[in-house]
């Protein structure tokens, strides 16, 4: 999953990045709400952290900025005014969730599993796809009731997939997805991971899951 944070307290930042990134997700990091609108323009998240009192452009104006042209990413604000009037306008213009100065990580990525539940089709934290199962929450996979031992990642592209089940997705697609903007590797790197899913998930099983659609690029389904 790709995470946008939008904070201009670069410690804080900072923290948040490292956090998100260790609980595997992929993210980008704005310091303004104008930087974190360029952002939104040019890719794809699947949630967006802001901070509310941002220079140039203020969490609430970014947001409704956001849903006037349609772009439904959801957002968590963080914030250290806690009035209920705040609460109410934040949620009112069109954000998902509001999280209160100081917080724990530990609530943050809680709330984000269930704003990213809310709005996938899968409504549970286990994705099942034939016998591989996915615990989101746990970041545990098994196949056949065999745990798969993925990196941070192997586990992000996997569950991707796995979210996108039966829709053939391009390697820009993924990349884009998958790999944030300060990413300097090779070209071929959706390749290269897609290489090491496929020797953990399915070298071992008969049934292959994990499948190449020439010219279009990769897609996670039951082909039986």
């Amino acid at each position: 999953m790709r995470i946008l944070i939008a904070e201009d307290e670069k410690s804080l930042n900072r923290i948040l990045a490292k956090q998100l990134k260790a609980a595997g997700y992929s993210v980008d990091c704005a310091f303004d709400g104008e930087e974190a609108d360029d952002f939104l323009f040019s890719g794809e998240y699947d949630a967006a952290v802001f901070d509310i009192m941002m220079p140039k452009l203020d969490g609430i104006s970014l947001v409704k900025k956001m849903r006037s042209r349609g772009d439904a990413t959801p957002v968590l604000f963080l914030t250290a005014r806690d009035s209920i009037e705040d609460r109410v306008t934040g949620l009112d213009i069109g954000a998902d969730d509001y999280l209160v100065k100081p917080f724990a990580i530990e609530e943050l990525l809680a709330r984000l599993r269930v704003m990213l539940r809310k709005n996938s089709e899968h409504k549970s934290s286990v994705i099942t796809v034939d016998n591989l199962v996915i615990d989101t929450s746990s970041m545990e996979v098994r196949r056949n009731g065999k745990v798969i031992k993925l990196s941070a990642k192997e586990y992000e592209l996997l569950h991707y997939m796995a979210v996108n089940c039966g829709i053939v997705l391009s390697r820009e697609k993924i990349e884009n997805h998958i790999w944030n903007y300060d990413y300097e590797g090779g070209t071929n790197v959706v390749d290269v991971y897609i290489r090491y899913l496929r020797k953990k998930i399915d070298e071992d099983f008969e049934t292959k899951l994990i499948h190449t659609v020439r010219g279009a690029g990769y897609t996670l389904k039951v082909i039986k």
